[in-house]
């Protein structure tokens, strides 16, 4: 028997389900759902098609000790959902900055099951963050209204490459404001 390392993060408590650390054994969710167009083209960093051994990777870099993202399994298994229904992470910038970014499978999508991740994230802080930043291709509305709606604020246009289009695409741009 192998025992996976959980790394120093919280879990956060969701009423449908919990974010929690990544772990090895969310390999085949992430890699089945990472491996749809239609997330990977509502992403900068996801490439579809995706080569071996990525969600590997991504797992070792969550699970590291000085890695500069934190990232969060969506697992509705507490209310029979699958384990990994999506992921969110936050990146630290500088000055008590961060950056999230999440994607959902699409058998959730339009479901809450986003805002209530971002919302939850937020409300627990565990960066301790002052400013989040956060931003979403323009053709991706749906994910907007999930920033708008969790309270971040627009600041502009901008562009990003988006490694499973290879073109630049133009984004919005949201911050979200802590106290």
């Amino acid at each position: 028997m192998k025992l996976e390392t959980i790394i120093n993060q919280p879990v956060i408590e969701v009423e449908r389900f919990d974010l929690r650390p990544l772990r090895p054994s969310d390999v085949g969710l992430i890699a089945m759902n990472l491996s749809d167009p239609r997330v990977a083209l509502n992403t900068s960093s996801i490439p579809h098609p995706m080569p071996p051994g990525m969600v590997e990777a991504m797992i070792a870099r969550a699970q590291a000790e000085d890695r500069i993202e934190d990232f969060w399994a969506m697992d509705g298994i507490k209310s029979g959902a699958p384990e990994v229904m999506g992921v969110i992470s936050l990146v630290r910038l500088n000055r008590e900055q961060s950056e999230v970014g999440y994607w959902v499978a699409p058998a959730f999508w339009n479901s809450g099951v986003a805002s209530e991740a971002v919302e939850a994230l937020m409300a627990a802080n565990p960066q301790n963050c002052r400013t989040i930043f956060a931003s979403v291709f323009q053709d991706n509305a749906a994910s907007a209204r999930v920033l708008t709606n969790c309270g971040f604020q627009y600041l502009g246009d901008a562009e990003s490459f988006s490694v499973a289009r290879n073109a630049k695409v133009p984004t919005w741009t949201y911050s979200l404001k802590r106290d």
